[in-house]
């Protein structure tokens, strides 16, 4: 029996495939299809909160930290998003999901939601794209956000998180940075190292460009005029390539999912709605 739609958010922990996850599970009344999100580099489910608070509170809504990240335990064997998908799909199963779900990816998530999308396709009824691009083949960032990517440091040390945001988050970060460390829980929790260098080789090499035809699901590829991480001919590309594919385009940055949570939500309820 699912709880009541009242209850609050409920944490466990599941073993799938070998891998040991935290989930997160927010129930809902049964009325609409379950949302499963996908969340992004060295990022904990608590990083999604405001989005989760956002949405139509009658959807169940699933998150989970990936290996190594939040209160997953730390990977023994690396993964691909090709390996991870799988275990995904055992997640949904172990939850008691026969059905297919509604699926949103944000940022390195997006990228396991497409993987996910093709390969585990009856599992998967609609899609969100959330300030994601095609992995290893797509109009890159600057340099000089890149390099920045390339540590876990903006979750481990508030202070660098300030430093940076403006320039690698763009949109409302650039004037209220301080909100970056607020948003990536910087300070309430040790950053990962191991989980976030594994996350960062499941994505090298991979693309989903070839995957982009293969998406069947109706799909919504939302994305911002100012994200620095996802140059905006990215999401106009995908939107384009995925048959059934469109492209809302807000007037933000990268983390305006987590930080314009209010405005955003009502989007995604209606396109899955």
């Amino acid at each position: 029996m699912r709880p009541a739609s009242g209850d609050g958010p409920q944490l466990r922990t599941i073993t799938v495939g070998g891998r040991t996850l935290r989930v997160s599970v927010r129930p809902g009344d049964g009325t609409l299809t379950p949302l499963l999100l996908m969340n992004g580099i060295g990022a904990s489910l608590e990083v999604l909160q405001p989005f989760v608070d956002a949405v139509d509170p009658r959807r169940e809504v699933i998150r989970f930290d990936v290996p190594g990240v939040g209160g997953s335990p730390k990977p023994v064997l690396p993964y691909t998003m090709m390996t991870f998908a799988p275990v995904v799909a055992g997640l949904l199963s172990r939850l008691g999901h026969r059905e297919a779900v509604d699926v949103l990816g944000f940022s390195w998530g997006g990228g396991l939601a497409q993987q996910f999308a093709v390969q585990h396709r009856r599992r998967c009824r609609r899609l969100v794209l959330a300030a994601t691009g095609t992995g290893s083949f797509m109009v890159p960032a600057h340099p000089r956000v890149l390099s920045k990517m390339l540590t876990p440091r903006r979750h481990r040390d508030p202070d660098y998180a300030r430093t940076i945001a403006g320039e690698i988050y763009g949109g409302t970060m650039r004037a209220h940075p301080e909100r970056a460390a607020r948003a990536l829980h910087a300070q309430s929790r040790l950053g990962p190292r191991r989980g976030y260098y594994y996350q960062l080789a499941a994505g090298a090499g991979w693309t989903s460009l070839p995957l982009l035809r293969l998406i069947q699901q109706p799909t919504l590829v939302l994305a911002g005029d100012d994200d620095p991480i996802i140059p905006e001919v990215n999401p106009r590309l995908m939107a384009r390539m995925i048959p059934d594919g469109q492209l809302h385009l807000y007037r933000g940055g990268h983390l305006a999912l987590v930080t314009e949570a209010p405005e955003l939500a009502p989007v995604v309820d209606r396109f899955l709605s």
